[in-house]
């Protein structure tokens, strides 16, 4: 359920405690111009990665209808990021518990090796055509992107709620409503819409800490739209300052339900923490991108 949950959050963009008696004095800026600012600062947590190499710990519960945990499964990968115009490396490290034996370790890391060379060796036979390719592979990412960036701003109605503090720092907590008259021009576009939204921008760096979702009917997912996530489903999303330069994804967890064709429904709750954020260089990633 991980993979389909997380480009909702995308989409949408991206502990509370009490505020101070002089915060809350303090008038609120203009909605307006605080979410034209707030915009010019969105962009999909996979571009911002794209510089990092992190950590991820994926903790995925199978619930029963009461919604105890029947079984859990623990994922520790590193990710780095991807060849040019390629989705990002994930190296399998341990899973639940129990690091990956060294032998496989090493079998990833040539599997790795291969795609690598693979792509030196594509660039000396035609490096014109494969830069060509990465570079139409980039500007689709960036259509895309900025098409649900506007979609989030035309499915919902954006109210303002007030100043709170999240993680010591001052944000502007904002509710998203969906519109039902509005026809959304991207996939996640549609799938935002059933969405319930609060949000939490920083009010220093107009960057999205904090998000909630919750489903406000059915949702219709891919496998030949066999697969809906019931209303009700729940999804929340935090980032946190890295390096006091760029707001990253900390935490993102999910709970619902799903059926599965005509009989399964799938019962699940799940969160993914990311860790360990170092900036990518050749020492980061040493002999994985380095030809014979």
């Amino acid at each position: 359920m991980t993979a389909r949950v997380l480009p909702i959050l995308v989409a949408l963009g991206f502990l509370i405690a009490g505020s101070t008696l002089g915060a809350q004095n303090r008038p609120l800026p203009d909605q307006e111009s605080f979410l034209t600012e707030t915009r010019k600062h969105l962009q999909t947590d996979s571009t911002l990665q794209s510089s990092y190499v992190y950590v991820e710990t994926r903790r995925e519960q199978k619930l029963d209808k009461g919604g105890r945990t029947r079984e859990e499964s623990v994922k520790v990968v590193e990710s780095h990021p991807g060849l040019p115009g390629e989705e990002r490396w994930e190296r399998l490290i341990a899973e639940d518990g129990r690091p990956v034996p060294p032998d496989k370790l090493a079998r990833q890391d040539r599997e790795r090796q291969q795609k690598a060379n693979e792509m030196v060796q594509r660039l000396a036979r035609d490096s014109s055509k494969e830069l060509a390719r990465q570079e139409r592979e980039l500007q689709k990412a960036r259509r895309e992107r900025d098409a649900a960036v506007s979609d989030i701003y035309s499915v919902f109605e954006i109210r303002m709620l007030g100043r709170e503090r999240v993680e010591e720092h001052d944000t502007i907590a904002f509710l998203l409503t969906p519109r039902r008259d509005t026809k959304p021009k991207t996939r996640a576009g549609e799938q935002i819409r059933h969405f319930s939204v609060r949000a939490w921008v920083s009010e220093n760096d107009h960057e999205l800490v904090k998000l909630e979702a919750e489903a406000i009917d059915n949702l219709r997912l891919g496998l030949g739209g066999l697969a809906r996530l019931h209303k009700g489903a729940r999804l929340s999303f935090l980032r946190r300052k890295v390096n006091g330069e760029v707001w990253l994804p900390a935490v993102v967890s999910y709970n619902g339900s799903a059926r599965v064709g005509l009989l399964v429904t799938l019962r699940r709750s799940g969160t993914s923490e990311f860790s360990g954020y170092r900036k990518y260089s050749v020492d980061t990633v040493e002999g994985f991108i380095r030809p014979k």
